[in-house]
């Protein structure tokens, strides 16, 4: 019987580094793997700066962060309650209640506004 493959077959000697492409590649993929696969270095071992997302002007006072808190959840509840009108019943109640949190957040930050001594 005659075999077309030699036994055991022959393999390319060339290196995957033949070429500085191919380092570079490579480089490249292994930080991409990274990335991917050990999220946890970049959490909690990396050195790199973080800046938070969202910033807040640091020239507002209190009773100015407050009022814009105020209004925002006061149009989240307008939206929540306008959106809700548009549901079934099942899926209405859920919107509705999710309002009423929204609400309830909207009169604590009033009530801390009314604690605020402006500033004359």
């Amino acid at each position: 019987m005659f075999k077309i493959t030699p036994n055991p077959p022959e393999t390319d000697p060339a290196s995957p580094y033949e070429s500085p492409n191919s380092k570079k590649f490579h480089k490249a993929a292994e930080r991409a793997l990274d990335y991917y696969l050990t999220p946890t270095q970049r959490i909690m071992g990396s050195d790199q700066k973080h800046a938070p997302m969202f910033l807040t002007n640091a020239d507002y006072d209190s009773e100015s962060l407050l009022v814009n808190a105020s209004e925002s959840l006061s149009s989240a509840t307008e939206m929540l309650c306008n959106f809700a009108a548009l549901l079934d019943p099942g899926h209405r109640k859920t919107a509705l209640g999710i309002a009423q949190v929204v609400m309830l957040g909207e009169l604590a930050v009033n009530r801390a506004l009314d604690n605020v001594v402006p500033v004359d």
